[in-house]
């Protein structure tokens, strides 16, 4: 074999040998950040669906049957206790007020006669010129003629209020709303002619759950008149508190819900009777252990983190949840604020697997 032979025989056989060895694997360790669940008291701002509803509002309708003569006021005036709204045509009425009038006088009349007719009678009477039967019908004439009197006075005042029913004044401060029936309609009693709503103090109601009517009022430490924020329909803030008053008596069994009742006051008549609005109910929750959503991950319905042990090593544990705060949950067990959980990247780090842990604050990106 020449060199040249044994040179290239040679390169050939390290080649192999290079080519056969063992490849050398190099595993290199994930950084990852990691937080501690935080242990403290924090607020929550419950949110629901709220009815507008004004302190008054009342139906005007007419008690007799007649024309609408006149209409004093228009959509949307602002009146006054008292106020008069609407006339009708009350004619037939204030003849009966009349002639109510008329009877009366002449009952008085006859019964001024009896009674001197009943004293002449007693006079005769004691010089023993009348019989007692005499006197007996006298009596009973004068006693039944002060009977008709009270019936005449009570169809007086009868006739009377009746026509004082052609004026259909306002029972309180308020705006008048639509007025259906224009001058000249015929109406009957019972006629739907307006309604007023005195928009002063407006009350909204909404329905909150039994668990949280429950911690509500068992909350020795809540102040029962709780102050409340209301957000319009067109999404701004309405400038003014209001203040939860009161609580329904019975939970709805359909819906296991119970209705509150928060008072606004409304200077400006913004609130409007039959509107809608978001009440905004701010609560306290004491040493809650917080923890961020993003460390979480959903794993056959139950929700999950990822631990570090002490070795760095990581471990999925279940949690169970006690609220949903934004971008937070706070947790009832499954967590203590000593351990480590993964801050950023669950979608990336697997079970099992070593890390390089980098110990954030989750709180510190919260507050910028």
């Amino acid at each position: 074999m020449t060199k040249h032979h044994h040179m290239v025989c040679m390169t050939i056989l390290l080649w192999m040998a290079i080519s056969c060895a063992p490849e050398t694997k190099t595993t290199s360790i994930e950084k990852y950040q990691v937080t501690h669940p935080v242990l403290t008291d924090t607020s929550y701002v419950s949110e629901y669906v709220g009815e507008i509803r004004s302190i008054q509002n009342v139906e005007i309708r007419s008690r007799l049957n007649g024309y609408l003569e006149q209409i004093h006021i228009d959509e949307g005036q602002e009146v006054h206790s008292g106020q008069v709204l609407f006339t009708v045509n009350s004619s037939i009425y204030q003849q009966q007020y009349l002639s109510a009038k008329a009877a009366l006088a002449s009952t008085r009349a006859a019964l001024k006669s009896a009674e001197l007719e009943l004293a002449n009678v007693k006079s005769l009477h004691a010089k023993s010129i009348a019989s007692d039967t005499e006197l007996e019908l006298a009596e009973a004439n004068t006693e039944g003629l002060k009977a008709k009197l009270e019936e005449a006075e009570a169809a007086v005042e009868l006739a009377r209020l009746m026509s004082s029913f052609a004026q259909i004044k306002a029972p309180f401060d308020g705006i008048v709303n639509r007025i259906p029936n224009k001058k000249g309609s015929l109406i009957n009693e019972g006629t739907l002619l307006t309604a007023i709503s005195n928009f002063d103090q407006m009350f909204a109601y909404f329905n909150v759950s039994e668990r949280e009517y429950l911690d509500y009022v068992m909350d020795a430490k809540k102040n029962q008149d709780q102050e409340v924020s209301l957000v319009l329909a067109n999404d701004k803030t309405y400038p003014h508190k209001g203040r939860i008053e009161t609580v329904e008596g019975e939970i709805d069994p359909a819906t296991g819900n119970i209705a509150f009742r928060a008072s606004f006051p409304n200077p400006d008549h913004i609130l409007k009777h039959g509107g809608t609005g978001r009440i905004l109910l701010k609560n306290t929750l004491q040493n809650a252990l917080l923890i961020p959503q993003k460390s979480t991950f959903d794993r056959q319905e139950n929700l999950c983190v990822f631990v570090v042990d002490k070795d760095s090593i990581v471990r999925v544990r279940n949690v169970v949840p006690l609220m949903r705060l934004p971008r937070l949950f706070a947790v009832s067990s499954g967590l203590s604020p000593q351990e480590s959980i993964i801050y950023e990247g669950v979608q990336l780090v697997k079970e099992g697997e070593r890390i390089m842990p980098e110990l954030v604050s989750f709180l510190d990106g919260f507050n910028q």
